[in-house]
């Protein structure tokens, strides 16, 4: 089932820090006319959290806001980082540690929007043998290395007081954790929407027993743009933040409809993802001031560079301050 590949390709930024010695000033902006605003290529993926730019683009909301977006589908976030890298996109939608992954390989970049928070889409499911996070010790833990479920695994054992040497770790893709934890190869395992519904609907006696609702904002996704598009078109910005913003408020009047827009952009019968629609929090432009000024960059931001550091996403620290720029959402 198509679903955002959740992988966190530190080969890629690896790479990328090597395109960014290389390239030097390669962008994809070009210009949309005197004054106006400039022309957008956005790497994304087929992942309802970033479908409201679905919405925004079939209820013409882009359009009116005088912003042309190429929508450009690429398979990984390894092929995001160096589309983005090496100037073939000037913007994109990401996870919030991808961004300070990026940004730590020196990638010239902005956050300027959050666009939704994984509440119970993500999540550790268990057996009716482990009950809490408290019993993970000596169980065999299924999760795939170097993801947002990675990210969960050590935020689990973090609010247990446990390490991975406390646990048996499993590493497996998140698609096959599930079915892993059913057929009893292991004792826990962390997936995420569509395979928890999948999976609870398989084995009743299945349950989460921690998820991103735990952790709020640790599975997080941002809109992030370049350097030179944020220089160049501040206007182009501003048009691209209001445009979610919009799409956002459409969603809250008209949910049905909107579902419908991104279901079919990614593949899906908009009831079968309805639990995924449910565990996902959408940001409109309030909701990212508020955030801004609060609990985003003073709890968020460090949280996610604590984890990902744990879990080896990050090798040293990272400039939290240089990594936003929220003007843009309170305009």
């Amino acid at each position: 089932m198509p679903r955002r590949a959740r992988r966190l390709a530190v080969a890629a930024v690896a790479a990328a820090a090597l395109l960014l010695a290389g390239c030097s000033g390669t962008s994809s902006s070009s210009a949309g006319g005197e004054g106006g605003n400039v022309a957008v290529s956005l790497g994304t993926q087929p992942w309802i959290g970033y479908g409201q730019w679905y919405v925004a683009q079939d209820q013409g909301i882009l359009e009116k806001n005088g912003v042309d977006v190429d929508m450009v589908q690429l398979n990984t976030d390894a092929d995001k980082i160096s589309a983005f890298a090496s100037g073939q996109i000037n913007a994109a939608n990401v996870a919030t540690h991808t961004a300070m992954m990026m940004k730590e390989a020196g990638v010239d970049l902005k956050i300027v929007l959050i666009e939704d928070y994984s509440e119970t889409a993500d999540a550790m499911l268990a057996g009716p043998d482990v009950t809490s996070i408290s019993q993970l010790k000596g169980k065999k833990v299924a999760y795939e290395q170097g993801s947002t479920s990675d990210l969960l695994l050590h935020a689990a054992l973090d609010k247990a007081n446990l390490t991975m040497s406390d646990i048996q770790p499993v590493p497996m893709a998140a698609s096959d954790a599930a079915a892993a934890l059913i057929s009893k190869q292991v004792d826990v395992a962390i997936t995420y929407e569509p395979y928890i519904t999948t999976a609870l609907e398989q084995d009743s006696a299945l349950k989460p027993i921690f998820s991103g609702s735990d952790a709020p904002g640790l599975i997080s996704d941002a809109l992030v743009v370049s350097g030179k598009l944020l220089s160049d078109s501040p206007a182009t910005v501003q048009a691209l933040v209001d445009s979610w913003g919009e799409a956002v408020d459409y969603y809250t009047s008209d949910t049905e409809a909107a579902r419908g827009v991104i279901a079919k952009q990614v593949g899906e019968d908009a009831s079968a993802l309805s639990s995924a629609f449910d565990g996902v929090r959408y940001f409109d432009k309030a909701e990212n001031a508020t955030a801004f000024s609060g609990e985003y960059v003073s709890d968020v931001l460090p949280l996610a560079e604590r984890v990902a550091t744990e879990a080896g996403l990050l090798t040293k620290p990272v400039d939290l301050t240089a990594l936003y720029d929220s003007q843009f959402v309170t305009n």
